[in-house]
């Protein structure tokens, strides 16, 4: 199945989103801005799916937005729609973050700009060691967008956030993973592999208790400790009600692997 320029793949209980523009290292056009969203409720309305992988074809993961756009919406070759101009510049990207389900961006070249939004809005990721980063936007007389102001401080600290977005440097994979950006770096070869068998193992947890753990860390940025605490008393007499922790508790008892069924 195809969204735009990117192809959507099921294969056991994983969802695979690969951004499809190698020839431009999949810089994000309009086509696949409406994307996004439809990718989003496809994964959210499948139960059969538990995790998404987001990566991209050929060389780079997403070197951002498709400049080549950007120059004919500065020479006026193209009209803009209104929405466009009203619509808070990455909100194309908030149906991926807010999606319940786990998402893994399995990062296997350059992720600049907005590219690299998109990786921040995943919940982990993976990097081969072929991976790149960058806050372009300043070579391009632009702030960071698609919530990079709002990610990267959280991550790696005020400072080096500021550094990064201050001079657009490119990071490599190995620099990434020891500021906290990425979980792992794997060897090229090895990318798809090995983030296919972390959303293998994650698709074997219970995935309303997925889903609220989820709901709860994102939900902890903006709370304090007590409304934390009232949250994770809401979410888990919700887990505690389903069938799937009578199964933790009975597989436990019974010395085997759970098989959770998502009720």
């Amino acid at each position: 199945m195809t969204y735009g320029d990117m192809i959507f793949e099921k294969e056991d209980g994983i969802a695979i989103l690969t951004l499809n523009r190698p020839e431009k290292l999949n810089a994000i056009n309009m086509e696949m801005r409406e994307g996004f969203a439809k990718v989003a409720e496809e994964v959210r309305n499948d139960d059969e799916i538990k995790v998404l992988i987001i990566t991209g074809a050929g060389r780079g993961f997403c070197s951002g937005a498709d400049v080549s756009g950007q120059m004919a919406r500065v020479s006026e070759e193209v009209k803009i729609p209104r929405w466009f101009l009203l619509e808070p510049l990455g909100a194309f990207l908030l149906p991926i973050r807010n999606l319940g389900k786990p998402t893994i961006a399995a990062v296997n070249g350059i992720a600049a700009g907005i590219g690299w939004s998109l990786a921040l809005l995943c919940d982990i990721i993976i990097a081969s060691d072929q991976a790149r980063f960058s806050a372009i936007w300043v070579k391009r007389a632009l702030i960071p967008d698609g919530g990079a102001t709002y990610l990267l401080p959280r991550i790696v600290g005020t400072g080096k956030a500021l550094e990064l977005m201050f001079t657009g440097d490119i990071i490599d994979a190995r620099e990434a993973e020891r500021l906290g950006l990425v979980s792992r770096v794997v060897p090229h070869q090895d990318l798809m592999k090995e983030a296919k068998e972390l959303a293998g193992k994650i698709a074997k947890g219970p995935p309303i208790t997925l889903e609220l753990t989820k709901r709860a860390v994102y939900k902890s940025l903006q709370n304090d400790l007590e409304h934390q605490l009232d949250f994770e008393t809401y979410a888990q007499n919700i887990c505690l009600g389903t069938e799937d922790h009578k199964e933790g508790v009975k597989a436990f008892l019974e010395k085997r692997d759970p098989v959770f069924r998502g009720i």
